[in-house]
């Protein structure tokens, strides 16, 4: 049976090939000069429609496979050229036509006829015509965007364009949600979407451009249909089901408005299904926008969150979501433009972990010894998160714009968690906690460009950032094996309590004055600064029995700390462009200032470095190039690290820091090559990364069974990390083919404190490997898959382990109406050290229903239909090793009715 299906497929796949013919040939100017990404179309004459498209490569060729036999009508087309159309009539396998296009005068005849091309590549931006590689079946953008040629989406919906993450995503050319690529990929209506355009060398202040280097920035602005512009439009979605024995609900309107002056994006999300629509890590990497204005390095701020449990891949025991945003953008007068977003994120989450883990620890006497724990973690979590931002810009004329921006961030956070810990040392305990804390963050943005003339342009951008944080920890445990902590014993459990506080004022100032030197080259002079003052307070303390609070008052046990750290620079850059090489050479002179104040004593470290930096690019042609890129940048720790009063982390873990912590500093190497050809849709990448760092800051850890006190230092001993990533893929007719893959190297040192204090390096390699394969259809009258294979190796010292996932989706349409969607997922790993094995696999399967004129929409659908339980996982680190089953939501069945407004 199998044989007999593949040899149909064959032979149709035989006929379709050699019933194809090809046209082929050349564009060139008058004086012969090959004509690279001009617009190639081939046109039906009896129907009309679009027989094929091409683009020309560096040599001017085009090569176009048509179908039919009789005429062929070739529109050519070039910006800045007179269009040509010619007729042939197909009679052999093969026909060569060249074409010889004129300077035009008027470009109006090329828009017109390049507005039906698929594909249009006008300097650097790229614009995609939807219709032409959509089959109807899409439901977002992010359906939308896997069709292009050259445009990669991720399962985050993360969007990346020739292998560049892009940065921006506009609707109309306005900000959606401050360019949110995520936001815009999962919400965005797919038809809605008339054209998208990739715009390359992107920078919003249009006096910048060219200025610094603007190669690796690049947006996406979404142009919608006419039908939708200067109206609301939208979908209503709602639905209902069972999963678990529990009873299963979505709601989902979204609501947009498009004018040339005004635009409103309203986009609500409330459900128990596991759909999440704004992840708590979405919430804490979302920037607003806001750039890093620090050159070479400087501060690293890091969270003062308690470490609240994060779900994996998506999923949970159990998942409540509700979301809602707006954003909004007004044109309130020709120079004036205000726009701002707001976001609510509610989650109610339940994670049940089962756990092995083995502990490695020192003795006093020198020994490697090895612990067991066995634990069950069940845990409750709440968070509420919010966002709002206002921004207003200012351009009175081209030689001049002000924007201003202030970002606030605002949520409620708790965990409840059920742990009982069996260990072959401290035998059965059970441990309950609570962590709880509402950060409060505001930040300020000011920018000023100003050109003085075609010579001098200015630039001025300030920033100030407001932290405040009161995380509250509560551990209640039957076991206290801690000596630094005097509990008092009273028969019954330990109730072990810390409170911190901990504010944080930034404040960024950068100038940067460029000089024209020609139309080949610039100046660029900057002097910046940047003052960062950090306070903390921390306490551990004991409830008694009694409910009295005793406190634990030895120094060492609370934090008191105030930390001061400037930088002040000035830096130079020179930027050239010769032939086909840009080169900017810079460096940047430092003055490093870091001051703290605790338990009576003040720590003062002062630094001045002069820290190098140069970006080199051969443009071999306009989709080819080869970047260098060196740079030298240090790395100051903050507050969290330099605090040496303890700080209680979990049930079993201690933290202290060391005030003497001094920089790391980093020498990193990149090259870079990029290739993609139009022509042949042919999409080739790779890239070399080398680090080597010196002065790390490490943690090191003393183990005490299964308990663990942390500290930090730096190390003498440089650390070196060398990667490689490449990628092809090649895109035949409808078909689409991509192999990608990876491999990392790290030579590090793991430290561990012995019981007299000395700290013990060792020396570790860890490797890292990861490839990809996939093939993707895109048929408009054929069912359409995808199917893959990817594969991760991980080797750390002596341990080794490969992750392998075979995935495939399948859509089909059938009796005109109906749509059938199934995806599948299968997850196999093996430690070969310690020939651990486990596998798990999702199947999820969708029934749409939806007739062709219709706004309304059915969905039946079937999530985790093969009742996978739990996602079993094995990590390993310097001292532990872990097996863990991890639970997740059960088979949901829903049914969803959509409708478009």
């Amino acid at each position: 049976m199998t044989k007999n299906f593949f040899i149909v497929i064959l032979l149709l796949v035989s006929f379709s090939v050699f019933s194809q013919k090809i046209i082929e040939g050349t564009v060139k100017d008058e004086n012969g000069n090959p004509l690279e990404m001009a617009n190639v179309i081939a046109i039906n004459q009896t129907d009309q429609s679009m027989e094929g498209y091409a683009i020309t490569n560096d040599k001017g060729r085009y090569k176009i496979t048509v179908k039919n036999d009789g005429d062929i009508q070739l529109k050519v087309s070039y910006l800045g050229y007179d269009s040509q159309t010619k007729v042939l009539v197909l009679s052999d396998k093969k026909t060569t036509k060249d074409f010889v296009l004129k300077e035009s005068k008027n470009d109006l005849d090329a828009v017109e006829i390049t507005y039906e091309m698929p594909v249009t590549v006008k300097g650097d931006t790229i614009v995609y015509n939807a219709d032409s590689f959509t089959t109807g079946k899409e439901k977002k953008l992010g359906d939308v965007l896997e069709k292009l040629p050259g445009v990669e989406v991720n399962t985050d919906g993360e969007v990346e364009v020739e292998g560049k993450k892009v940065s921006k995503v506009m609707l109309d050319g306005k900000d959606f949600f401050d360019g949110d690529s995520k936001l815009a990929t999962k919400n965005i209506p797919a038809d809605a979407i008339k054209k998208v355009e990739v715009l390359k060398n992107y920078n919003e202040v249009s006096q910048m451009r060219g200025l610094g280097d603007d190669s690796d920035n690049v947006a996406l602005n979404i142009k919608l249909k006419e039908g939708k512009k200067n109206f609301w439009f939208g979908e209503v979605t709602g639905g209902a089901g069972e999963g678990g024995k529990k009873a299963r609900y979505l709601a989902h309107p979204k609501l947009f408005y498009y004018s040339p002056k005004k635009s409103i994006n309203i986009i609500t999300d409330m459900n128990n299904i596991g759909e999440i629509p704004f992840t708590f890590r979405d919430y804490f990497s979302f920037t607003g926008g806001f750039k890093n204005m620090m050159r070479g390095g400087g501060i690293n701020i890091s969270s003062n969150s308690l470490g609240l449990s994060l779900i994996k891949d998506n999923k949970a025991k159990e998942i409540e979501n509700k979301f809602g945003a707006i954003n909004f953008s007004q044109e309130a007068s020709k120079s004036l433009n205000v726009s701002g977003f707001a976001i609510y994120s509610g989650s109610k989450t339940e994670m049940e972990t089962a756990t092995l883990r083995t502990n490695t620890f020192t003795d006093a006497s020198g020994n490697l010894v090895e612990t067991t724990e066995k634990t069950s973690d069940n845990t409750l979590q709440n968070n509420d998160l919010g966002l709002l931002k206002l921004s207003a810009s200012y351009k009175p004329n081209v030689n001049f714009q002000l924007d201003y921006d202030v970002l606030f961030k605002k949520s409620a956070l708790s965990e409840q968690n059920n742990l009982i810990s069996d260990s072959d040392i401290t035998g059965l305990n059970d441990i309950k906690s609570k962590k709880e804390e509402e950060p409060f963050s505001v930040n300020q943005n000011t920018n000023i460009y100003y050109t003085l003339n075609a010579k001098n342009i200015f630039s001025f951008a300030c920033q100030f950032l407001y932290e405040k944080n009161k995380p509250l920890y509560n551990a209640i445990n039957s076991d206290q094996r801690f000596t630094l902590l005097p509990t008092v014993d009273e028969g019954t459990d330990y109730n072990l309590n810390q409170s911190k506080n901990l504010t944080t004022k930034k404040a960024d100032l950068l100038v940067d004055y460029y000089y024209i030197l020609n139309n080949k080259s610039n100046l660029n002079f900057s002097f910046g600064t940047v003052f960062n003052n950090q306070n903390l307070q921390s306490d551990i303390y004991q409830i008694l029995d009694n409910g009295n609070r005793l406190n634990f008052n030895d120094a060492i046990l609370n934090n008191d700390v105030i930390f001061n750290f400037s930088d002040v620079f000035l830096g130079l850059h020179y930027k050239l462009q010769a032939g086909k090489f840009t080169i900017t050479p810079g460096l940047s002179f430092h003055n490093y200032i870091s001051k703290n104040k605790q338990l009576s004593q003040e720590t003062k470290f002062t630094l001045n470095k002069i820290l190098p930096d140069l970006n080199v690019k051969f443009a071999i042609k306009s989709s080819e190039s080869i970047r260098f890129k060196y740079e030298m940048t240090t790395n100051f720790t903050d507050i969290n690290n330099l605090a040496e009063g303890v700080l209680l982390n979990s049930y079993n873990s201690l933290s202290i820091g060391n005030r003497n912590l001094k920089n790391a500093l980093y020498h990193s190497y990149n090259l870079n090559y990029f290739s993609f050809n139009m022509f042949s849709y042919l999409n080739m990448r790779a890239n070399i990364n080398y680090s080597k760092k010196f002065d790390v800051i490490k943690n090191t850890s003393q183990l005490i069974g299964i308990d663990r006190i942390n500290s930090v230092t730096n190390i003498d001993n440089p650390e070196d990390n060398l990667s490689f990533n490449a990628g092809i893929s090649k895109r035949i007719k409808k078909i689409k083919a991509s192999l990608s893959g990876s491999r990392s190297i790290a030579n590090a040192y793991r430290l561990s404190t012995l019981p007299n204090g000395e700290i013990v390096k060792t020396k570790t390699k860890f490797t890292t490997q990861s490839y990809t394969t996939r093939v993707q259809s895109n048929f408009s009258n054929w069912p359409n898959f995808e199917v893959g294979f990817s594969s991760s190796l991980s080797q750390f010292d002596q341990s080794k382990s490969v992750t392998n996932k075979p995935f495939a989706n399948i859509e089909i349409a059938f009796l005109k109406d109906f749509t059938f969607i199934a995806d599948y997922t299968y997850n196999s790993y093996h430690n070969k050290t310690n020939n651990i094995k486990n596998t798990y696999d999702f199947l999820n399967t969708d029934l749409y229903y939806k007739k062709e004129s219709s706004k309304w929409e059915f969905k039946a659908s079937a999530i985790n239909l093969l009742n996978t339980t739990s996602i079993n996982q094995d990590n390993f680190s310097v001292f532990t090793q872990s097996s863990s089953q991890y639970f997740v939501q059960p088979r949901m069945f829903m049914f969803t009715v959509k409708y478009e407004l």
